[in-house]
């Protein structure tokens, strides 16, 4: 979820982290629990075993950035900033990008595929030392700025749509479209959890991926518009003594139809890459047997983790109400 830049008051940001269910909190939270079906064998008991705890923590990183003043920048790249190619010009690692744009630019314009390789790295070291709260907390952290990476808006200057008249795109797309659809999404992949021989690369590939849809999400919006008038497209409403204007339910729907299904495939790549970074992570550790901090997975346990399984691979989470997103979760850790 990429808020306004600028420092926000109290009041509106907790309007904000009230009232939206989006990227980073209905599909973060959504591709957090899509991951921990598509790891191995090895793997899956500890993640499924703390699937609450994690899906829980998904939002943190955005409900960080009310009290940390460096935390917006990890969730962004305005790559026009960084030059006219610069989705395939920037470099892979960040010592080479501090040598070539410096930290102000890079801590300006937003840095995401870069934290999210040092995210990967403390979370070997969680996995190397066994330690299972800093296994959990580097998890959450980590898929969440995947999922930003995976977000389109995130890649561009452009980010609401503020230079182009759209202002509030940002949220449609990523907030009250997902809302909308998410009964009609295919919430499983065929995936399954693949080493990552150079996650920089995995995760460059993937902003790229997301910026190639920026075109064309703001043509659509502009296209579906001519559709409709002010009134049939916006409604303003008074919430806490403060108008405010967002786009109508029938818009989003017509918006939605538009983009078909590139909404839904971004929220499946994002969970086919979290799950292929906690892969590697474990990998990189040297497979560390999780057993021994996962005393609670019992045969009862194991039975529940297979039959939830099967339910995902038939695409019936949302219909069994064994989507933690749409019920609430508390932070258990078993």
């Amino acid at each position: 979820m990429k808020f306004a830049r600028r420092p926000l008051t109290v009041i509106v940001l907790l309007m904000v982290l009230l009232t939206a269910s989006s990227w980073g909190f209905l599909i973060h939270k959504t591709v957090q629990q899509l991951a921990i079906y598509e790891l191995p064998s090895a793997l899956k008991p500890f993640f499924y075993q703390n699937m609450d705890n994690l899906v829980y923590n998904a939002p943190r990183p955005d409900i960080r950035r009310n009290t940390d003043s460096n935390e917006a920048t990890k969730h962004f790249i305005d790559l026009e900033a960084f030059g006219p190619n610069a989705a395939n010009d920037m470099p892979l690692d960040w010592p080479s990008a501090l040598a070539k744009y410096g930290h102000d630019s890079l801590v300006k314009y937003g840095y995401v595929p870069y934290h999210v390789v040092y995210m990967k790295e403390k979370l070997v070291q969680a996995f190397k030392n066994k330690n299972k709260d800093s296994i959990l907390f580097y998890a959450a952290d980590l898929g969440h700025y995947i999922g930003d990476a995976n977000v389109p808006l995130h890649t561009t200057i452009n980010y609401d749509g503020q230079l182009t008249n759209q202002k509030g795109l940002h949220s449609l797309w990523e907030s009250m479209i997902p809302e909308i659809e998410i009964a009609n999404y295919t919430l499983h992949a065929n995936h399954k959890a693949t080493y990552l021989k150079h996650p920089d690369q995995a995760i460059w590939e993937a902003v790229r991926r997301a910026a190639i849809l920026v075109p064309d999400l703001l043509a659509k919006e502009k296209s579906v518009s001519l559709q409709f008038t002010d009134a049939q497209k916006f409604r303003t409403q008074m919430r806490r003594g403060v108008e405010s204007k967002s786009y109508t339910s029938d818009f989003a729907k017509a918006y939605a139809q538009a983009l078909q299904t590139s909404i839904n495939d971004q929220l499946i790549h994002s969970a086919n890459l979290i799950a292929d970074f906690y892969y590697t992570a474990w990998v990189d550790a040297g497979k560390p047997d999780l057993s021994s901090i996962n005393t609670a997975f019992d045969k009862t346990a194991k039975q529940k983790m297979k039959a939830e399984q099967k339910v995902y691979k038939n695409n019936a989470l949302l219909a069994q109400k064994m989507l933690l997103s749409k019920k609430e979760t508390t932070p258990q850790s078993n």
